[in-house]
């Protein structure tokens, strides 16, 4: 949470829109305008229905998507942002309206997702009385955005936007939240938005250190060991070409992050796999026996550390990572480099030394080789009738060739994706990381869809979680939008069940979950739909969804007890990662 000096402190003089007389619920149109905003989500409510009011005359400038939930309106907005790498837009009411955003701003927070959240609230004279529909939405929210602030004069209103956009987009990006009263929104202002470029006490980006980048070339030049750990800052800071660069110079080993999928293509040679929980087994082994870790942009969660009394022994760790608050945070750096991503990366390629480490991506290679005879054709081999998730990913990836917008909800089939799924195009991975929120992948494969409207844009959920957001078909009904949904039905909360079953000898306690007919449901939504459950329909099933124009749902009944390896088991070495 960003706390500022003082609320407002003017820096910018040029003025690049105006308007006399109009009111403060004209002047957030306006401001949004002024902010090149195109889509807008959200749900009207008595609160903020001055502004709704306002909108109804720019219905020529700028789209609102109306979703079923505020739940859905965020997450689009999400999915929306990280297509775009530009701050997304949800409207809500006050009260319920307000507290129905909180989840996914939550996970925009720990997802450095930008976002500017506007919601209404009850006049200035009734804050404080318990009013009907207030809520301190401000004081809820204060742990979970990168600055909120609540807005009583219209005066405020587009200085407090704009200061909103430069806060939500600047540095490591946030959610921010406007909460404005409704006399805020009636009352008569004269419009006129200054684009936010500083504000005092807030510095987004740190100039680099020399000395530091002398100091990480050295380690990079004179390793034997390294191990780059590619993270969601690469994308951030659209440093993916740099990226590159610096590798193909540097002759580094590269593993990604889940939030750091498709920084660079996964067929890349120097590309060694996937970090994490249920990541790829060389790279989880390989860090504990790396000299060198270069993590860029990525934040040294436990799904990727394990634990961190047993991770990389033996390596010196450079850190570049825009946000001070994690350098040292988990593990300690030998040579931090706080600053972006791109700058970094930038500054580093002269110096470091074109070399090759051929025996070391051997070893990688091994544990490939080792990864697919135990797991990976394990996994693709029919041992039921039932089709497997893993079969569903390998197939979608081949037909699309790796380049659709892959959005997944959270779980096993989320996992199974992220492993299987051959990201062959930048920006191509949209998925809940930190916070694991389910009911993510509809609504923000919408908002993906809205943000990127020339590119195949594919949700795929589990039947659990499907269910917390699929009131959103009703979106996709009315706005014609053309999503693709995969529903991977094993009729048990899955992810849930390996744990139980692995873990808790099989106690499968409240884990199974019947679902309603998808496809009948997604009918009565006007969205086409089949079931699928022999082997031999699968291709012809994707084939169809993918061909059709419109949006489709394609459901495929799957093993019900099929689980998800590798794993590191919670709190366990990264060393001690399983494979079957």
């Amino acid at each position: 949470m960003l706390v500022l000096e003082q609320p407002f402190v003017e820096t910018e003089k040029e003025v690049i829109a105006s308007k006399p007389n109009t009111t403060g619920a004209e002047a957030v149109i306006l401001s949004l305008l002024a902010e090149n905003v195109d889509t807008i989500f959200g749900y009207p409510g008595g609160a903020i229905m001055p502004i709704y009011d306002a909108l109804y005359d720019y219905l020529d400038k700028v789209k609102h998507i109306l979703t079923r939930h505020e739940q859905g309106a965020i997450h689009a907005a999400q999915g929306y942002a990280r297509v775009r790498r530009k701050a997304g837009v949800c409207f809500a009411t006050s009260g319920p309206g307000a507290t129905n955003l909180i989840t996914g701003i939550a996970d925009a927070m720990v997802d450095s997702t930008p976002l500017v959240c506007i919601t209404g609230q009850v006049t200035e004279g009734l804050l404080g009385t318990d009013a009907f529909q207030e809520t301190d939405v401000v004081g809820i929210s204060m742990p979970i955005t990168k600055w909120n602030y609540q807005v009583t004069k219209a005066e405020e209103i587009p200085q407090a936007i704009a200061k909103a956009f430069y806060i939500a987009e600047s540095g490591r990006p946030g959610p921010v939240l406007l909460d404005i009263t409704k006399n805020a929104q009636f009352e008569g202002c004269d419009f006129k938005y200054q684009k936010c470029r500083r504000i005092r006490s807030y510095l987004p980006k740190r100039a680099l250190v020399p000395e530091k980048i002398a100091e990480a070339a050295e380690l990079i030049n004179s390793c034997k060991k390294p191990l780059v750990l590619a993270g969601h800052g690469i994308l951030i800071a659209k440093a993916q070409e740099v990226f590159q660069e610096f590798i193909e110079k540097s002759g580094l080993p590269v593993a990604s992050t889940l939030l750091g999928l498709s920084a660079m293509s996964v067929e890349h040679p120097n590309y060694v796999g996937y970090l994490g929980m249920h990541g790829n087994y060389g790279p989880n082994v390989k860090t504990n026996e790396a000299d060198l870790l270069i993590a860029v942009g990525m934040r040294f969660d436990d799904r990727v550390t394990g634990g961190l009394d047993t991770y990389a022994p033996d390596a010196k760790v450079i850190h570049i990572e825009i946000d001070p608050s994690e350098i040292n945070k988990n593990v300690k750096a030998t040579v931090p480099i706080i600053g972006d991503a791109k700058e970094a990366l930038e500054a580093l390629l002269p110096h470091v030394n074109e070399r090759k480490y051929d025996e070391w991506l051997a070893e990688f290679a091994e544990c490939d080789r080792l990864e697919d005879e135990k797991v990976v054709q394990k996994a693709l081999a029919p041992t039921t009738e039932k089709i497997k998730m893993v079969e569903v990913i390998k197939m979608l990836s081949d037909k699309t060739e790796g380049k659709a917008v892959i959005v997944t909800d959270v779980g096993q089939h989320q996992m199974i994706a992220t492993r299987y799924y051959k990201f062959a195009e930048t920006e191509s991975n949209v998925t809940s990381g930190g916070l694991g929120t389910m009911g993510f992948a509809l609504p923000a494969a919408i908002g993906a869809k809205i943000g990127v409207p020339h590119r195949d844009v594919i949700a795929v959920a589990g039947d659990g979680g499907f269910q917390m957001t699929l009131q959103e078909l009703g979106t996709i009904m009315q706005n014609d939008i053309p999503v693709k949904i995969i529903v991977l039905n094993n009729h048990f909360l899955g992810m849930v069940r390996q744990w139980q079953e692995l873990f808790f000898d099989r106690r499968y306690s409240f884990t199974d979950i019947e679902s309603p007919d998808f496809v009948t449901l997604a009918s009565a939504y006007g969205v086409k739909g089949i079931q699928v459950t022999d082997r031999d329909k699968l291709e012809s099933g994707l084939t169809q969804m993918l061909e059709s124009k419109e949006s489709f749902l394609l459901e495929v009944i799957v093993e019900k007890e099929e689980n998800v390896f590798p794993m590191v088991p919670s709190g366990a070495s990264v060393s001690d990662i399983r494979l079957e």
